[in-house]
């Protein structure tokens, strides 16, 4: 009988790191979850990660989670998106403001405890591991760090820097793929796993800019491309979202992003 596949994964709490869980499971992997607490304003989406944990142990699907505190890190951080930052900006992700929600350097601090955490069980079962990340065709143009040349590059210096590095590899899924094709295939691998695509999707945030009580705003660019993604999906978005009066059915925040897409 052989070893168990084992992955480890940066858990954000987002719809995309949340559906690589859902591939990894439905492919049949034992996963180790890591999400991180750099400072960020939309914290919420730790409490949707931990949620999403929960739901998945109620349906036989026990996944490995921890959340890694960075103490202090958001002070020293020139970002909007990080506490003390300024105002998040809103519009789509095809304005150039939107380069003001890059955190420096978050995907190396994050995939640097990802590998080693990848490496860690790999030498202690003997066994190869995969190290999942959710990035997709999206998010190149405006953060670097997503972009396939600076994966290879960290990975190599992983590689470099560690023994027995060959038994961890990368996979990025939907590195290709935009968010409509990502929900179209956690839609595919809740049927798999016999699990509520609702109940999955309403346990993940994709808002920079959430309302105290948690819900989504649907302005920011993060929200704008989520709900882009469930009207091509044909599907309502199970999350709640508001504006400044408070929580708005889903039919507004849709016809708000139907609005600003037909200026794209």
């Amino acid at each position: 009988m052989g070893k168990a596949k084992q992955a480890v994964l940066s858990l954000s709490g987002g719809m995309d790191s949340s559906t690589v869980l859902l591939r990894l499971l439905a492919d049949g992997y034992i996963v180790t979850a890591l999400s991180f607490d750099y400072g960020q304003k939309h914290r919420v989406e730790l409490d949707r990660a931990k949620s999403l944990i929960w739901y998945l142990a109620d349906n036989h699907l026990d996944v490995t989670h921890q959340v890694i505190k960075f103490s202090g890190l958001s002070q020293l951080l020139n970002s909007h998106l990080v506490e003390g930052g300024d105002d998040i900006p809103e519009g789509h992700y095809e304005e150039a403001n939107m380069v003001d929600t890059v955190v420096p350097n978050r995907n190396k601090m994050m995939n640097s405890i990802v590998q080693a955490v990848a490496l860690s069980i790999a030498t202690k079962l003997d066994t190869d591991v995969v190290i999942a990340m959710g990035i997709h065709a999206g998010d190149h143009a405006i953060y670097p760090d997503c972009r396939q040349e600076f994966r290879d590059a960290d990975f190599e210096a992983f590689k470099i820097g560690n023994w027995d590095s060959e038994k961890v590899s990368v996979s990025t899924p939907y590195l290709d793929t935009d968010k409509y094709g990502i929900l179209q295939d956690g839609l595919n691998c809740c049927k798999l796993l016999h699990l509520d695509f609702d109940e999955v999707y309403k346990r993940t945030n994709t808002s920079y800019k959430p309302t105290a009580d948690g819900y989504s705003d649907f302005k920011s660019a993060s929200s704008v491309e989520r709900i882009e993604a469930f009207i091509k999906l044909g599907r309502p978005d199970p999350v709640q979202y508001a504006d400044k009066s408070g929580p708005v059915p889903y039919d507004v925040a849709r016809a708000h992003v139907q609005r600003l897409l037909a200026n794209y």
